[in-house]
């Protein structure tokens, strides 16, 4: 019995070296297949050991830098930092946050931020177990200023990370035009990747080209993060982004900016545009539009460019053309007469701007005083419903201009019944673009030719040093004669310059300037309800002209959507400022030494307690007109402020410490510079009206004891 026992008993330590050899079996075997199979479960292993190992980097490219037309920095990238708070107390040498409360309230004040918002990241990170966090949008898109400032604070556990961002150093400068590019991040291959993309104008249009190519990099490292020596380094170099250089001409954008900045101020339209175009090439030299935004903070109220992608009904300045096809088809007689204040089509009755007309008149004169009824006359009597539609298509309209510019549109012109042939004849019932009629006016600005218009100067490849595209004028061939022009260009000059107090455009004279030009006040259609609006202020005010007549070496179209005042001082105002800015920045009506009567831009510095005749003496050797105020020998106050830049013949208010209660003669000031003068004297006063002063309640010479009561005036009668 108990020689039984003992044998089961020993089957047991059998049972355990008989498990133990099987496993060591299969251990054997199962090495065996891991050092000669190259892959296990589908698995690489080489590359997988590789792998762990590799460390992968992105050489980014470089961003293009945009330029204007001289070199002058547009858009460009500028280093940024987002800030970085370590949580993990194991973190080498002990350098991380330690006092949450004290850190929040520091960063709080440097980033201008919110103290329990920052406090609450931190919390909860340490509270995760996180070994780093971000503070969000707040801590992002930090300047080397404010990076310094926060590194001063010497606060434990605080770094920075180094990228880049898109920088506008002019703020909404020709934005519409730039766009934006802004930072968006994106996941490739579980990481976070950031690129710094364009979203709209020029950014977006040319994306690919100002991106560039990001370069590799890549090598082994050890578990201690060092680069294994010997081990192969692949690399790929980064290709930087061409630079773009624009057709824009910096100042005269500034100069464009301002008066668009003050019509906005004194009119809140819906919207305004102003476009310069240089004659002889096509080249947009400026373009500003309102509302506008500013590309660093992209504060956008509209993604549409009124210059390329607002498409409106015209009004008057389609004139021009309707009178352009008749002359060009050889049936215009100027002399012709007809009877202006109404006609009926059909069943239609069209009137002309002012209700009653002007009597009977030619056809010239149907032109300067912009008769709807004139043009309406004209239909049949020198062209047809097809002549008109295949002029205006030769001309421009109803078609892309082609300028490299995104977004933009054609309009139409969709004009089949008599009514409606009569309507687009003065520019009603048809939908144009500002940079069509800025295009149209190289017509007769070039002689009969059509140009393409550019923004876009040259490109350069940054890598190679090559330009890889340079603007070429592109002109069409001759679409009207030379004889078409000259009595277009005739008749436009008779518009602003004839001493006829009827004609239309006479709020655009300047003297010695030789403007020539066609105003336009367009009804706006309701999309809504249907038929045109009414009341005063829905109108589009516009203008297209050129300068000076015989050589034509500027054009300038403007327009002005539903402003608080029913006037084309909305649009004459700014453009007759533009116009002269531009002629003393150009030089261009001066016959003698050029030397001499060089305009150059003044930066304005702070002239407080220095000398009246000094600083007098230094503004007027730079050609700038100083108004003083008092009999004093020290500058007390003065208009503009330190920092500001005016042009040789700007005005420049210096207010002494004489005796300044004295009534300075305002007669033809402005109205921006009345309120620039009186605010800087702290005189009491009240304006009335718009224009140019005409009348003021306190007489020149005369002591300021009360307020001043000043009346601006328009120069001349409302015209369509």
């Amino acid at each position: 019995m108990k020689k039984k026992q003992r044998r089961k008993t020993w089957k047991f330590p059998q049972i355990i070296f008989f498990v133990f050899f099987m496993l060591i079996i299969i251990l054997f075997v199962r090495y065996i297949y891991l050092a000669l199979s190259p892959s296990v479960n589908g698995i690489n292993l080489k590359e997988f050991a590789a792998n762990r190992n590799t460390v992968s980097k992105v050489l980014n490219a470089k961003r293009g830098t945009i330029f204007d037309a001289t070199g002058n920095i547009l858009a460009q990238n500028v280093t940024s930092y987002t800030l970085i708070a370590y949580l993990d107390p194991k973190r080498k040498e002990g350098n991380y946050v330690k006092n949450i409360a004290k850190t929040a309230k520091a960063l709080a004040t440097a980033l201008e931020g919110n103290e329990e918002d920052i406090r609450k990241r931190l919390e909860e990170g340490k509270e995760e177990g996180k070994y780093q966090v971000e503070l969000g949008n707040v801590g992002k898109n930090i300047t080397e200023l404010k990076k310094s400032e926060i590194e001063e604070l010497e606060l434990d556990g605080i770094d920075f990370s180094e990228d880049y961002k898109r920088y506008y150093p002019n703020g909404n400068f020709a934005s519409y035009i730039l766009g934006y590019a802004k930072t968006n991040e994106k996941k490739v291959n579980d990481k976070i990747v950031t690129s710094i993309d364009g979203e709209l104008g020029i950014e977006a249009k040319y994306d690919d080209l100002l991106k560039g190519t990001d370069g590799y990099l890549s090598y082994q490292q050890d578990r201690f993060g060092y680069r294994i020596p010997d081990t192969p380094e692949t690399r790929t170099e980064a290709l930087d982004g061409s630079d773009i250089y624009l057709t824009l001409d910096s100042s005269i954008q500034r100069f464009v900016e301002t008066e668009i900045a003050g019509i906005a101020e004194r009119f809140d339209p819906k919207w305004a545009v102003i476009g310069v175009m240089d004659a002889d090439t096509g080249d947009i030299l400026a373009s500003s539009s309102i509302p506008s935004f500013n590309p660093n903070t992209r504060d956008i109220t509209s993604y549409q460019n009124p210059l390329v992608s607002e498409a409106f009904e015209p009004g008057s300045t389609m004139k021009t053309y309707t009178y352009m096809c008749a002359i060009e088809k050889g049936t215009y007689k100027g002399t012709d007469t007809f009877k202006s204040g109404s006609i009926e089509v059909l069943d239609a009755t069209i009137r002309d701007w002012n209700n009653t007309g002007w009597g009977t008149i030619n056809f010239d004169k149907g032109y300067e005083y912009s008769s709807n009824v004139g043009v309406v006359n004209m239909i049949d009597k020198f062209i047809s419903r097809d002549d008109l539609k295949a002029c205006l298509r030769d001309y421009g309209f109803g078609t892309l201009t082609g300028v490299d510019l995104a977004r933009e549109v054609a309009g139409d012109l969709d004009f089949k019944y008599p009514v409606e042939v009569a309507n687009a004849a003065f520019g009603q019932g048809i939908n144009t673009t500002a940079i069509q009629h800025l295009q149209a006016l190289t017509l007769i600005a070039n002689d009969g030719k059509k140009l393409t218009p550019h923004v876009v100067k040259k490109i350069v490849n940054v890598n190679t040093g090559k330009t890889t595209y340079k603007r070429k004028v592109e002109e069409s061939k001759e679409i009207v004669s030379q004889n078409t022009v000259n009595t277009i260009k005739n008749l436009m000059y008779n518009v602003v310059n004839s001493d006829d107090p009827a004609a239309s455009g006479r709020r655009y004279k300047i003297d010695g300037f030789d403007v020539i030009g066609k105003t336009g006040t367009a009804q706006i259609y309701d999309e809504k309800r249907g038929g045109y609006l009414t009341g005063d202020t829905n109108y589009i005010y516009s203008f297209a002209g050129m300068y000076p007549k015989d050589d034509p070496e500027i054009i300038i179209y403007a327009a002005v959507k539903q402003p608080n005042v029913g006037s084309s001082i909305t649009v004459s105002d700014a453009v007759n400022n533009l116009m002269k800015n531009i002629a003393k920045y150009k030089n261009m009506f001066s016959g003698v030494n050029k030397t001499e009567d060089e305009v150059k831009l003044v930066k304005i510095d702070s002239y407080t307690n220095q000398k009246t005749d000094v600083i007098k003496a230094k503004l007027e050797a730079d050609k700038v007109k100083v108004i003083t105020i008092g009999n004093g020998d020290k500058i007390i106050n003065q208009y503009p402020k330190k920092g500001s830049k005016v042009l040789s013949y700007d005005k420049v208010f210096l207010i002494t410490n004489g005796d300044k209660g004295k009534m300075p003669d305002l007669t033809g000031y402005s109205r921006t510079e009345v309120i620039n003068l009186m605010d800087a004297l702290g005189y009491e006063y009240k304006i009335d009206g718009y224009g140019y002063v005409t009348s003021q309640s306190i007489e020149p010479g005369k002591d300021v004891n009360k307020e001043v009561k000043i009346t601006l005036s328009n120069k001349y009668e409302e015209s369509s």
